[in-house]
């Protein structure tokens, strides 16, 4: 049976503050707080999962070398589906996002060179999609949301970035399973994303017709 072990990484912009992690087993949720990088890969080498899906950008717009290029685009083809599907979201050019999107390059590179493969997730828009609260609207609410979502063993004390990251393990074990939807592509630039229930819908009645 092959492994379907997710972890989930809600990757702060610095270390010296908190980056939430998930280890989804099955529909068993384990949190926890890390800082350093180095804490984070060890984490993650350590349980060896199947997939890695991080909350930060993991490539640069079309036409960028560096975040220092002022050359090409300020949106990567997956940012464009965000905005077009109505979902709020923050451009990787713009302040904050610039660190955190070269600390999030930085990690898949480490990573993918241990030969594990790593993922971009969008927790925000997952929640917006699944219809549950976003974590700074309502951390209960979104707490209960993911336990009707099936997540079992989060703590009500988890922080927002825990549950931002259990939210990101739900839709990377989706997307083990063939269930997910990709926004983007993996060359430009991806964000695994849970289908909304119309797609679903879609996906469901094309296959049913012979």
């Amino acid at each position: 049976m092959k492994r379907r072990d997710v972890i989930v990484i809600d990757l702060a912009g610095a270390a010296r503050r908190p980056t939430g992690a998930c280890l989804l087993r099955g529909l068993g949720a384990e949190t926890r707080l890390l800082y350093s990088d180095q804490e984070i890969k060890d984490y993650i080498l350590a349980a060896a999962p199947a997939l890695v899906a991080v909350d930060a950008p993991l490539n640069l717009p079309p036409g960028r070398r560096s975040m220092d290029d002022r050359n090409g685009e300020h949106y990567r083809p997956c940012d464009l589906e965000l905005r077009r599907r109505g979902i709020p979201f923050f451009p990787i050019t713009l302040g904050p996002m610039r660190g955190l999107t070269e600390r999030g390059i930085g990690l898949r590179r480490s990573l993918e060179r241990k030969g594990i493969r790593v993922v971009e997730m969008y927790p925000g828009g997952a929640q917006d999609i699944w219809k549950i609260p976003r974590a700074k609207r309502d951390h209960d609410g979104l707490l209960r949301g993911l336990r009707k979502l099936g997540l079992k063993g989060l703590r009500r004390t988890a922080s927002d970035h825990e549950l931002d990251a259990a939210t990101g393990a739900l839709v990377g074990r989706l997307f083990l399973e063939d269930k997910a939807e990709v926004f983007g592509d993996f060359k430009t630039g991806a964000i695994i994303m849970p289908r909304s229930r119309k797609k679903e819908t879609e996906r469901e009645n094309a296959g049913g017709v012979k």
